[in-house]
């Protein structure tokens, strides 16, 4: 139940235009930053995995594994995605707690 209120939360965030999706965006988000939460797909490389979780560790940055690509990206309006960041502390805040109640 909660998994389907963190993908409606992340559609509701990139409607609201508080979302950066794709490596790229997230990494500038993060060191502007602007990241209030990261959030990185299970499915994602190890790579991605370790490279994201170094950087949030650094710049001090929540980061939850969450989800498969496929569905975040269906969530956002996206093909898929692997790692996105909520720009918004609010919002940040809700999913935060959605995630904590899985």
């Amino acid at each position: 139940m909660s998994e389907k209120k963190v993908l409606s939360f992340l559609g509701l965030t990139m409607k609201a235009g508080k979302l950066s999706s794709g490596e790229y965006q997230v990494e500038n988000a993060v060191k502007g930053g602007k990241a209030a939460l990261v959030i990185i797909a299970l499915d994602a490389s190890e790579n991605t995995k370790k490279k994201f979780q170094n950087m949030c560790e650094y710049y001090q940055v929540p980061i939850y594994f969450f989800g498969k690509m496929e569905e975040i990206g269906a969530a956002i309006g996206k093909t898929f995605r692997a790692s996105l960041a909520v720009t918004d502390e609010n919002l940040a805040k809700a999913i935060t707690k959605q995630m904590n109640e899985q």
